[in-house]
């Protein structure tokens, strides 16, 4: 049973609702189908006997589903899922009791792996706990995955390395990145699909994961119409990432300020026996506001301030990664 809420416009469509994310007909077998368990105004909750914890199928059903495309609503947004315990693996490793540092690769492609070498160990020196791969970095002929991962460890650096690909060499990439030296493996969760994230997870490869959220965007960001920012950070978070990311109070993302709180709430909270998951703060940090994102994110437990094309900035005094 997994029981989810939804702000809903005309709120008479609740029943179609849980009739398109169950059965899909009135006459469909009631151990099957969804019900509308509660209703005040504009939010329905609806509850499903047998929803699956099949992280495509659940996308299919709840978050991305046919409910989308239906012109019965003009108003639908998941704001709320009580999951059930042990429903997905979640984190490997608990986040931990304090605030990291993380850092990006800048520029975003063009480097080889040498350079790529030179500028984490660069980034390191300067604070990062972490550094990772850009998104849009994946396995070029200038710079090969496995060339760079060999340089990058060589210079003694933690590294996420981006193994975002095709999906049927997935896991061999990721084992192979931490076979040459990689700390943790990235991955654009949400254009290599979120199970990719989960197979990631159950293949038990020893580092932590860093999730990408580039995609997630398209399900949050629209208010009347898909899912709230901390449902997506709860579900990824589940999958099996153990580096979220949540946006940042710096205006440079969408995320409202409450959004992002929530969002670090949703890596935190007790969810069953998983673990948390450290929410990353990042988009716009930079040296000179990196205290004041975390003072603005109320916690400085189990979070990262991640900074990316800022830590270039040659103008700053010793260019170091600093928090208060």
């Amino acid at each position: 049973m997994i029981r989810v809420t939804y702000e809903l416009d005309p709120p008479e469509a609740a029943e179609t609702l849980a009739l398109i994310e169950s059965v899909g007909r009135a006459d469909g077998p009631e151990r099957v189908r969804g019900h509308v368990v509660e209703q005040d105004g504009g939010r329905a909750v609806l509850e499903f006997p047998a929803v699956t914890n099949d992280v495509a199928l659940l996308v299919s059903s709840l978050l991305a589903g046919e409910w989308a495309d239906s012109s019965a609503f003009t108003l639908c947004r998941l704001v709320e899922v009580d999951w059930p315990d042990a429903f997905l693996p979640g984190p490997a490793f608990d986040a931990p009791d304090r605030v990291l540092v993380g850092a990006i690769v800048k520029p975003s492609l063009g480097l080889s792996p040498a350079e790529v070498a030179d500028t984490a160990a660069r980034l390191a020196a300067a604070g990062a706990d972490l550094v990772k791969d850009d998104e849009l970095l994946g396995d070029p002929e200038w710079c090969p995955l496995e060339e760079r991962v060999c340089a990058v460890a060589a210079a003694g650096v933690n590294y996420a390395a981006n193994v975002t690909g095709p999906v049927e060499t997935l896991l061999d990439r990721a084992r192979r990145v931490v076979e040459l030296g990689a700390g943790a493996i990235m991955i654009n969760a949400f254009a290599q699909g979120l199970d990719a994230l989960r197979a990631l997870r159950e293949a038990d490869l020893g580092v932590p994961i860093f999730v990408h959220r580039v995609g997630a965007a398209l399900w949050a960001r629209q208010p009347k119409l898909g899912i709230a920012p901390a449902v997506v950070a709860e579900l990824t978070r589940l999958c099996g990432a153990d580096y979220v990311q949540v946006g940042s109070f710096t205006g440079t993302v969408y995320d409202s300020a409450d959004d992002v709180r929530a969002q670090i709430r949703a890596c935190h909270r007790t969810i069953g026996n998983a673990r948390r998951s450290v929410a990353v703060i990042g988009g716009g940090v930079a040296p000179d506001n990196a205290s004041a994102q975390l003072e603005a994110a109320g916690t400085r437990s189990g979070v990262m301030v991640l900074f990316g094309s800022a830590a270039y900035d040659g103008s700053r005094p010793k260019n170091e990664l600093e928090i208060a």
